[in-house]
């Protein structure tokens, strides 16, 4: 533990999920299983309270093309004013939807499907946009998850290659076999990762202990840089209080 408390600090990115202007949790990532959690503007209020420096902001609807949850989102942003920043996630394809997530006052946007289907585009956004810019890999075992994780999108390590050509600033990496499942990240992965990056890595996916965010926190030195926690916090598994002081707040 006095090693833990000497080491750098992990950033923390409670995450909300969004689906119809609800907060939900899916589990591996699959429509049809979402739980409930109530209002996302509720949920983010109470993160912010109890500490949060960031949220993980996510449109699921748009994720899987079936609508939007810009107004919700808008609705959080402006309530949260200063005190949080947001990154977001979900939809974001083309110039206009990325503008209009920076321009709703997103810290951050993360993008997903786009960053693997059109590299043009994404060389040219992260060339304009800089450290506004992360890209989400989601995995299962080496191959990408795509389109609301329900189609292939290339081998992890190639795309990885490309984004790292075209000077990514930063990368979430989540583990799709461990979302929602409370079994613990994919540590191997992500220092997998960070071994052929010298880019910050947000951890994603299965913490669902404090020893999780302390195993996460160790792995800092090695280039993770934060996690995103979803269901351990909804389902009460540790507070996010806790949390913060295991990750050195």
């Amino acid at each position: 533990m006095t090693e833990l408390a000497t080491s750098p600090k992990l950033q923390l990115l409670p995450a909300i999920d969004m689906v119809d202007g609800k907060a939900v949790r899916l589990t591996q990532g699959a429509a049809g299983t979402e739980t409930n959690y109530g209002s996302p503007v509720d949920a983010a209020m109470d993160w912010i309270e109890q500490g949060a420096e960031w949220i993980h902001l996510v449109d699921l609807d748009a994720a899987f093309g079936r609508g939007s949850n810009v107004g919700v989102a808008r609705k959080i942003i402006a309530r949260a004013g200063s005190r949080v920043k947001i990154e977001f996630s979900g939809g974001i394809r083309d110039d206009k939807s990325l503008e209009a997530a920076l321009e709703m006052g997103a810290a951050r946007v993360n993008l997903g499907t786009a960053a693997l289907e059109n590299p043009e585009w994404t060389r040219a956004v992260i060339a304009h946009y800089g450290e506004q810019i992360a890209v989400g890999l989601d995995v299962r075992g080496e191959t990408l998850a795509a389109r609301g994780w329900t189609e292939d999108g290339g081998n992890l390590w190639d795309v990885l290659e490309r984004l790292e050509e075209a000077e990514c600033p930063r990368y979430v990496v989540t583990d799709v076999t461990k979302d929602g499942m409370m079994a613990g990240p994919n540590v191997e992965l992500l220092k997998k990762v960070c071994s052929r990056t010298d880019r910050p890595v947000i951890a994603s996916g299965g913490i669902s202990s404090l020893d999780d965010v302390a195993a996460l926190r160790e792995a800092v030195p090695h280039g993770v840089e934060g996690a995103i926690i979803g269901k351990a916090l909804y389902d009460g598994a540790f507070t996010l209080p806790a949390a913060l002081d295991v990750a050195g707040r």
